[in-house]
């Protein structure tokens, strides 16, 4: 079968997507494409008033990701790896979360216009994690922006996306849990799960840790 060449690593907030990204490009000499998270202008603001905020915010980002989608689109994938922080899909898991019925309503139309639009990967790697897990790596990395966040929110966020990742069938799909594993700072964490990305292959699969640098 053909090579993984454009991975896309998926998460909630502080999963630990982007830190993986950031590894994975290095050691496959891929471009890294990363989401334009702090250059939202209204992300501040919704973590402090989500009812108020939510059109605003979802509308730049999703702008925001398709200017990006578009630019890939240039790219020779028979030559190039890309390796991105963000399915672009994904953005319908905050759309309906936040948006209320009109809002979902207008988001919907533009939405299913400009997937249409969408280079997909060759897999997608989705990195679970228990909600109070999630709250301690945010805590741990202490962004301006997300100082506000409540666990609720992460809580209903992470049962959105198990959701969305059980129902996912669009590409080959990796569902790995980062409860137990440490791949920033544990090599054998990390080659292992470097080893499972690279030769996942179809349909999905769910790689469980027992415990650090073991597999199951």
């Amino acid at each position: 079968m053909s090579e993984n060449r454009y991975l896309v690593i998926e998460g909630v907030i502080g999963a630990g997507k982007t830190s993986l990204c950031r590894l994975l490009s290095e050691r496959l000499s891929a471009q890294l494409v990363l989401e334009e998270v702090e250059e939202n202008p209204f992300l501040k603001d919704f973590y402090k008033d989500r009812a108020r905020y939510a059109f605003q915010t979802q509308m730049h980002f999703l702008f925001s990701r398709y200017q990006q989608q578009r630019d890939l689109k240039q790219t020779n994938l028979f030559n190039d790896k890309l390796v991105a922080d963000y399915l672009f899909q994904k953005d319908r898991i905050f759309a309906s979360l936040n948006l209320v019925d009109r809002e979902l309503a207008m988001y919907e139309r533009l939405v299913t216009w400009l997937e249409l639009d969408v280079v997909k990967p060759d897999i997608v790697v989705y990195l679970q994690a228990h909600p109070d897990t999630l709250m301690e790596r945010i805590a741990k990395r202490n962004r301006p922006f997300e100082r506000d966040m409540e666990k609720d929110y992460i809580a209903r966020l992470n049962d959105a996306y198990n959701h969305y990742f059980f129902h996912y069938t669009d590409t080959p799909l990796l569902v790995v849990n980062t409860n137990m594993i440490d791949f920033v700072n544990q090599p054998d964490d990390y080659e292992d799960l470097v080893r499972r990305i690279l030769s996942h292959r179809q349909g999905t699969t769910y790689y469980t840790p027992i415990e650090k640098g073991r597999s199951t």
